[in-house]
Formats: C-alpha cells, structure tokens, sequence
C-alpha cells in the first residue's frame, strides 16, 4: 500500500550513503520521510557493495536520469490540478442532489448488495461494537466534562483542548485507545503521517505506538495451552508474567525454552482481537462506500481501495504462521546478500510457533531513536541509520517482500552493532508485472513516450481498467505539453 501511494504521489524511495551526515537529531530523523527527489548514485552497506537483479538496477538508473524532469513536471502538475479545481469548486453549485449522478444511481443496487453482505459477514459482533464504542464515548466524554469543571473554576480560562471537546488531540487520543485495536492502529497512522495531520495530533498520538492496554497474564497463559496443546511448562522453562510490551494486537513476554535454555520472546494474540478487527474494518469499509456513493469524486482518490488494503493487510497481521514465514524470508535475503554481519532478523522456533503464538530468539538493543544510547554503543549513530534504511531499500529489489511497518519501535541497533528488524506483521510485496511497468514508466519519462507513459499507469493499476490507453495518452501529452507551454502560471500559482 505504501508503495502504491509512493507511486501515485509521484515519488520513489531514496538510496542514502554514509557520507551522508545529520547535524541535528532533526536532520537524523528526517530521512525516514520521503519529502523530496533524491539524486540516486548508488547502493552500499557499510564497504559492501549490493548486486540486484540487472533489470531492476536498470530502473533506479532511469529514475535517477528521469527525476528532475519528472520532479518539475509534476510540480507543475500539480499547480494545474490546483487551478482546475479552484475553478471547478467555483462552479459547482446547487443543490446537494448534484453530489448523486446517473452513475450513481445505478450503482445503488450493487451498494446496498455490498452493506447487506457485509453486515452478514460482521454478524453479532457489529452490534457489541457498537456497544463498546457507545461505552468509550461515554467514558471519555465524562473525563472531558470533568476537565471542563475543573477549568471553569479558573481564573484563567479553558484551554484550547478542552473548547475542541472530544476532537481535540488529547480526547481523541484517550478515544482511540479506548476503542483498542483498530483505533488504536489508525492513531499510529496518524502519528506516522506528519504531511497528511496537524502537528499537534502527530505529536499527541505517537504515545498509541508503546500505550496500548496489556491483557491479564491469566488470559496469555489460556492462549499459550490452547495454541500449544500441552502444558506450559513443557515447553518454556519460564515465562515473564510482566510483558515486554503490549500493542495493538498482540502482546509479547520475554520466556526461556526448556532444554536449550535459550533466551526467547512469545508474541501473543489478545483474545478476540480477530473478531474486534472484522467488526471495525468492516464498519470503515461501510461508511467508504457510501461516502463514495454520495461523492463520486472521492473514487479518483481509491477511497475504498485504500480502505480494502488496510482491511487486508490488518487481518494479516493477526496470522503469525505469516508473519514467521515473512521473517525467514528476511533472514533468507540477509544471507543472500551477504550482510549477516551487518544487520538481522529473529530467528523463529517453530516447534513452539503456532497461528496464534509466535516464538523468536530474543534481540537485546535499543530503539534507533534513542540517540543517546546508540552513541554508547557506537561512534557514528548516522552510519547506522544509513544501514538500516539501505537494508530495507535493499529488500525492494532482492526480496519476496520488504517490510512495510518500519517505526522506532520495529528498527534496533544491537549490542554487537547489527541492526536488528522486528516485528514482520505488515509487509509489502511488489510483483514482476509492477516492476515491468515501472522501467517502462520511468524510461517513457525520459523520452517523452506518452502511449509508454499511459500503457505503464494502466499496468501499474493507477486508472479504471476499461481506460482508453490512446485517448488517456493524448490527455498526458496536453497536460505535459502544457505545463511546459505556460511556465509564469506555474510560477505565480494562486
């Protein structure tokens, strides 16, 4: 998903080097975002030197020569689209009807269909949801009243989180954990979207990545024998009863294996997370259609597409069986690279690994965003940093699938000076028809090739599939031809 919205916002990952430097832990962390173009010389971790496949080399080094060009254009792309739709809102009015065309019309039969159908899948639990949320608001609501009583009291006025009410950072905040897992998801998606939220709500719901309630270890250890099938003690010599940590879905105790005494973590499913997932995915794929239904506009942006891959790749997650197999897939590409030495991946116990139950050597590190014990660990915290992120990129190109959850919380730096990636829930896979589509998208760039062009969008899934390619690349080439026709508008955009 997240390359899919690379793609279409116009912009593909950096490849960073180690002569790279970062004055200010601003400047450290700002090369998690991917807020410009950059130049692509090269791939290397450490004095090691990557080999990829030759075609997809072949791409980034189109990309290099296509991006200031392509970069230009589409800053003047995007003015135009700015300025055709200032015009549109100007000349939209009317009645709200006009939000419902033919088009929609007919497609009401297809929208009830896909409620009735979804609300069957959801089934009892949409309605104890709906309870549960009721619940939440009541409880958090109660705080914010408590908070407004108190402030009246004072001589110096409410606050401005407390005039917003439940929409404020804070109370929003406090709602989404209330709500659990999923909510509890969409905050960190707030908290890692910085250019899409205000900075006041990015900030108030980084504490969603490490404060999601911990489950009693009474209800870990009911999960552990059904998984397992026999007793505990058979299998772990000790289990931690404090978690390590407790997220959104699943909860992880630190625990020796019996025999080998080998130093492990179990990430643990939270009973009913499952069904807590269905009932709330479902609900925010509901209110997409129909918000699509009535705003047909909204479709150009996939609004249901982007909700379809969340709802996927959530439900995903809650299978360790694929998570394991992610991490040994990992594992595989580190070793076939040969950078073992320079970062890894847990190792998974299978023997005592099931759907619900995933055990893993146990990592001892620090997060890379604590500055100050990587600089106790190691003399250049920047050169780690450029690792890591040429490890992932790395997996771009040679892996079965990258990881697509790459947070504080999921990099490490390790005691030995590996960097060790954590957590393979969420990944992204990137198949051999995109890639095709991408070399010929970024080469007709180049060479102004707009049927290329237009062929290559369609491949890659970034229009209808009933799209008229020709008729769609004559409408690149007058936008294209455009932007270079006018470049004062563009200058002095509104």
């Amino acid at each position: 998903m997240a390359v899919r919205a690379a793609a279409v916002s116009g912009r593909l990952p950096p490849l960073f080097h180690h002569s790279q430097k970062f004055e200010t832990g601003n400047d450290y962390f700002a090369v998690m975002g991917w807020s410009q173009f950059p130049v692509v010389t090269g791939l290397c971790v450490g004095s090691r030197k990557l080999n990829f496949p030759p075609k997809r080399l072949r791409l980034f080094a189109r990309y290099s020569q296509a991006q200031d060009r392509f970069s230009s254009r589409l800053q003047g792309l995007a003015n135009l689209f700015h300025i055709e739709t200032k015009m549109m809102t100007m000349g939209m009015e009317g009645s709200a009807l006009q939000l419902i065309s033919k088009r929609s019309i007919e497609n009401l039969p297809k929208l009830v269909e896909d409620i009735v159908q979804t609300s069957i899948n959801t089934g009892p639990r949409g309605a104890l949801r709906a309870a549960q949320g009721i619940q939440a608001v009541i409880r958090v609501g109660g705080e914010w009243l408590a908070d407004v009583s108190q402030s009246t009291n004072s001589s110096a006025g409410l606050p401005t989180q407390i005039q917003l009410g439940l929409l404020s950072p804070l109370y929003l905040r406090r709602l989404f954990e209330s709500m659990g897992a999923t909510y509890i998801k969409l905050g960190q998606f707030i908290a890692s979207a910085p250019t899409l939220f205000p900075p006041e709500y990015v900030q108030e719901f980084q504490s969603c990545f490490d404060r999601a309630p911990a489950v009693p270890f009474e209800d870990i250890q009911r999960v552990l024998r059904e998984e397992l099938g026999r007793p505990i003690d058979s299998v772990y010599e000790y289990v931690d009863p404090t978690p390590i940590a407790s997220a959104s879905i699943a909860q992880v105790h630190g625990a020796k294996l019996r025999g080998s005494q080998e130093d492990v973590v179990i990430k643990v499913l939270k009973p009913g997370i499952e069904d807590i997932l269905v009932a709330d995915l479902n609900f925010v794929y509901i209110v997409a259609r129909i918000l699509e239904f009535l705003n047909p506009e909204l479709g150009r942006a996939s609004l249901v597409g982007i909700v379809k891959d969340i709802r996927e790749s959530m439900l995903e997650e809650v299978d360790f069986n694929k998570e394991a197999a992610n991490i040994e897939a990992f594992r595989r590409y580190l070793e076939a690279m040969g950078l073992t030495r320079q970062a890894t991946a847990p190792k998974v116990y299978h023997q005592c690994s099931t759907r619900r139950v995933l055990t893993m050597q146990r990592l001892y590190g620090v997060p890379l965003t604590d500055l100050d014990s990587i600089s106790s660990l190691v003399s250049s915290p920047e050169t780690s940093l450029v690792t890591a992120l040429n490890v992932w990129f790395g997996s771009l190109l040679a892996c079965e699938t990258f990881h697509a959850d790459v947070h504080a919380g999921n990099l490490w730096l390790l005691r030995d000076g590996r960097i060790g990636f954590l957590d393979f829930g969420i990944v992204g896979r990137i198949s051999p028809k995109t890639w095709a589509a991408m070399e010929v998208f970024l080469e007709s760039i180049a060479t102004e090739e707009y049927e290329s062009m237009a062929s290559a969008l369609i491949e890659m899934g970034a229009t209808n599939k009933d799209v008229d390619f020709r008729a769609f690349a004559r409408d690149l080439e007058k936008i294209f031809s455009s932007i270079q026709a006018r470049p004062r508008i563009f200058s002095t955009a509104l």
